[in-house]
């Protein structure tokens, strides 16, 4: 499986960004898509991931309710739009895949398939 990001760039806050990742090779229904991300600095960290079968998508605290994800199951891409864009919000984005599924992703139990980053940044 491979993943491959885009949409990344330099912003002003308030603003808002689209990311995108295509993802190839064989996955099913039972994966998990989403992404994560690492600000200078500072461990990589969960940011937000969608069930690719229902659907259902969890986010972390710091970004409920400014992004979404969804997922294009056809395209087997993964997207998250990202809206009132923070300073904060500044890092390097990776999209990634789990095959275990969501609670696996989002709780990092491993399993994890990483892409390549996109940086985001967000000018004050």
């Amino acid at each position: 499986v491979q993943l491959q990001a885009s949409g990344g760039g330099l912003v002003q806050a308030g603003g808002s960004l689209r990311l995108s990742c295509g993802v190839s090779g064989p996955i099913t229904s039972r994966y998990a898509m989403g992404w994560y991300r690492q600000a200078p600095g500072k461990d990589r960290e969960f940011v937000a991931a969608t069930s690719r079968s229902d659907g259902t998508s969890y986010y972390a605290d710091s970004v409920q309710g400014r992004f979404s994800v969804s997922k294009d199951n056809a395209k087997n891409t993964v997207y998250m739009q990202m809206n009132r864009l923070k300073p904060e919000d500044t890092a390097i984005y990776y999209c990634v895949v789990n095959p275990y599924g969501l609670a696996t992703l989002r709780l990092q139990r491993g399993g994890d398939v990483f892409g390549q980053g996109t940086l985001v940044t967000v000018s004050s």
